[in-house]
């Protein structure tokens, strides 16, 4: 596979063979800044090359677009100029179905305006999956009413309708245009909550880089994302602090005070990468936590243990949180919640969950200060000091 000449990327797509006269041409796609050039392949020497740029304007701009490109020519025939290429407008409705080399080349481009517009690697990736399934169901990228067709047929879940019209409305922001959105209203469901028992028993049957993984989740209720992110520099060992720098979904950083245990969990696994648990995509792992997943719901014969994902860790800390605190604020700087909203939810799964008869609490009282340490460290609450005896309790 050759490298792309503009920026010496190997990430090239191939975008199908042309024919130019007796010989084929193999045309390739640059995914990391959208240069296109082709390459001959008609003989093992590669004295014949395409080279071509496409200056990418919007397709509906007054300006036409202007292409530049160059045929070398072989030792045997000399060179000839390319056709006049006129530019057209795509995205009238009832455009017929582009070929599969312009889509791909288009969702390439699509892909380089999004980084360059500064959107975080998952947003791209799920962007263009939407596109690529509509797509590859039949509809028609450049046709707006086509696209309607396609989505109407699907039995998709409200969120994936709407990550698929944004995808799409985003895709058409690149080109210039705009278009009727399709109604989807979404509405927010409440969140699964296992036991505290149940989420033990998955990292109990893990394997040492996944048990550790969730460990991690369960007491700080970091997203799954911001977790695979996490370097080694993040952690101090010393004083049990784990820091996040680089949270996703725009939330605030946020520093977590957690357990010995999970330190020492982390420090036993290889260090092998600037990140703790390896430079590997988030769907390896999340694939082997299925596998064991699955393999514990039939050993146990527990199904819920089936309806626990990463994310579930941090709906079942959140909960516990809210539950322990009776304050949403603290929560919400716990989640790095921008909004208030967001953590609203929890206090309605707090209520439906612990009936008012297990909101009682276990009252100690303490008068030397290693006492109060230790009742402190054991999670009781400082309450008030009277005739200097110190008062302490812990929910039930």
């Amino acid at each position: 596979m050759p490298c792309c000449p503009s920026c010496n990327s190997q990430r090239i797509w191939k975008d199908g063979v042309r024919q130019t006269g007796e010989s084929e041409v193999q045309r390739y796609l640059c995914r990391e800044c959208g240069y296109r050039f082709s390459e001959s392949s008609l003989s093992v020497s590669k004295a014949f090359r395409v080279e071509r740029r496409v200056h990418r304007v919007p397709i509906n701009s007054a300006v036409s677009l202007p292409f530049r490109c160059r045929i070398g020519a072989t030792h045997t025939k000399g060179a000839k100029n390319l056709v006049k290429v006129e530019p057209t407008n795509q995205m009238a409705a009832g455009a017929t179905m582009p070929t599969e080399a312009t889509v791909k080349g288009k969702l390439v481009e699509f892909s380089w305006w999004m980084n360059k517009q500064g959107y975080a690697k998952a947003s791209i990736r799920g962007y263009l999956s939407c596109l690529r399934t509509l797509w590859s169901r039949g509809a028609n990228i450049y046709d707006p009413e086509s696209i309607k067709d396609v989505m109407a047929k699907q039995k998709w879940s409200a969120n994936r309708k709407r990550n698929a019209i944004n995808a799409y409305s985003l895709f058409l922001k690149m080109q210039g245009q705009t278009w009727e959105k399709p109604r989807c209203k979404v509405t927010r469901k409440i969140p699964f909550i296992p036991t505290e028992a149940e989420l033990d028993a998955l990292i109990a049957g893990c394997g040492k880089k996944t048990a550790t993984f969730l460990r991690l989740l369960k007491e700080t209720a970091m997203r799954s994302g911001e977790a695979k992110r996490l370097q080694w520099t993040n952690i101090d060992s010393e004083r049990r602090i784990i820091t996040l720098n680089d949270p996703e979904k725009g939330s605030n950083p946020r520093a977590w005070k957690v357990t010995s245990e999970l330190i020492g969990m982390l420090n036993s696994l290889p260090k092998k990468s600037l990140r703790i648990f390896g430079d590997g995509p988030i769907n390896s792992q999340k694939t082997t936590f299925y596998k064991a997943r699955r393999r514990l719901a039939h050993k146990l014969q527990n199904p819920r243990l089936l309806r626990i994902s990463f994310h579930t860790f941090r709906h079942w800390k959140a909960t516990k949180l809210y539950h322990q605190t009776k304050d949403p604020y603290y929560v919400k700087e716990f989640l790095g919640h921008k909004s208030i909203k967001s953590t609203e939810i929890y206090i309605t799964i707090e209520r439906t969950i612990f009936e008012p008869s297990n909101d009682e609490y276990t009252v100690k009282i303490a008068k030397d200060p290693k006492d109060i340490k230790d009742l402190l460290e054991a999670g009781f609450e400082y309450v008030c000091n009277k005739e200097e005896l110190v008062f302490l309790r812990k929910r039930k």
